[in-house]
């Protein structure tokens, strides 16, 4: 079955770097754009990052020039390296599937919590 497994998130100062990853199974990888998503408490999920298997980026403006998205096809695995933290950033991150020419076939992670505070 499809899953998607992240990791990475945790505690963090204001100013500080983290990195997320999340690895995927029971996909053909290269078929999706992976993206990360985040939903702070009270707020509803937004999208962060996006890549295609070709490595085409979008971002979101609040986190352009700070957040850098990655991804190994060879490895199923897409990244986000997260820099100059904020506490406002304080979410659940999510990882996301979703086919690049069938939108509605789509798959989240089980997200990973990332706390930015001091």
């Amino acid at each position: 079955q499809v899953q998607l497994v992240e990791s990475g998130g945790g505690l963090v100062q204001p100013g500080g770097s983290l990195k997320l990853s999340c690895t995927a199974s029971g996909i053909t990888f290269s078929f999706y754009v992976m993206g990360w998503y985040r939903q702070a408490p009270g707020k509803q999920r937004e999208l962060v990052a996006s890549i295609t298997s070709g490595g085409i980026t979008n971002y979101a403006d609040s986190v352009k020039g700070r957040f850098t998205i990655s991804r190994d096809n060879a490895k199923n695995t897409v990244w986000l390296q997260m820099n100059s933290l904020k506490p406002e950033e304080t979410a659940v991150y999510y990882c996301n599937a979703r086919h690049r020419t069938v939108a509605s076939i789509t798959d989240w992670g089980q997200g990973t919590q990332v706390t930015v505070s001091s």
